[in-house]
């Protein structure tokens, strides 16, 4: 099973049992036994080279916290592994004065060729059906690129979708290196006004020049 950012793991009933433990108050252990109860997934993290567990997480809904769990599990109890939904999938969760243009930013870049994807609030709250959304949520994407062309074409677009009625769109493009960096950073870098940018990789994150 290949491991990547932003992707999502199912685990068997005895993934769980070996996770439950990890619950450290009462509002992780209602939300980790919910989770379980549930069969919901949870979302890879950054990893240790040095450790053989599999670093895992998840966003705790507004009903327990809001805080996010960093959890450990054997790789052996994962069953399948899956995505984030659609950016499209998430309209309906937007202001309906954003919906229209937030349908129509989609389909534009998926006439460039990606497929973008929803993780924070609004990714969390379309997978489990529980409440994360505030006022103040932004949209989280992250969109997987094959060339710095087409990364700059889908922050353009971003850029432009960033004036519609609605949340403010953040997010990442996601290179086939591994490497990941916010859209937002990555037209700075294009547009000669920073040199490095934060990237973010399965193992760590440092400044870099791309």
């Amino acid at each position: 099973m290949q491991l990547e950012r932003h992707r999502l793991v199912w685990l068997s009933d005895a993934g769980w049992q070996t996770l439950l433990p990890q619950a450290v108050d009462t509002p992780s252990q209602q939300c980790l036994s919910h989770w379980a109860r549930e069969h919901l997934p949870l979302v890879v993290t950054r990893q240790s080279p040095d450790d053989a567990l599999l670093a895992v997480g998840l966003a705790m809904p507004t009903r327990w916290g809001r805080r996010k769990l960093a959890l450990r599990v054997d790789r052996e109890h994962l069953l399948y592994c899956g995505a984030f939904p659609a950016a499209m999938d998430i309209a309906t969760l937007l202001p309906v004065a954003a919906r229209t243009p937030w349908r129509s930013l989609c389909a534009e870049l998926g006439r460039l060729g990606v497929n973008p994807r929803v993780h924070g609030s609004h990714g969390w709250q379309k997978l489990t059906g529980l409440r994360y959304l505030r006022p103040a949520s932004d949209i989280d994407l992250h969109i997987a690129v094959d060339s710095e062309g087409l990364a700059d074409r889908v922050a353009t677009l971003l850029q432009l979708g960033t004036g519609v009625a609605g949340p403010r769109i953040d997010g990442e493009l996601l290179f086939t290196d591994g490497a990941a960096i916010a859209w937002r950073e990555w037209l700075q870098l294009r547009e000669g006004r920073v040199r490095e940018v934060l990237v973010k990789r399965l193992d760590g994150v440092a400044l870099e020049t791309p």
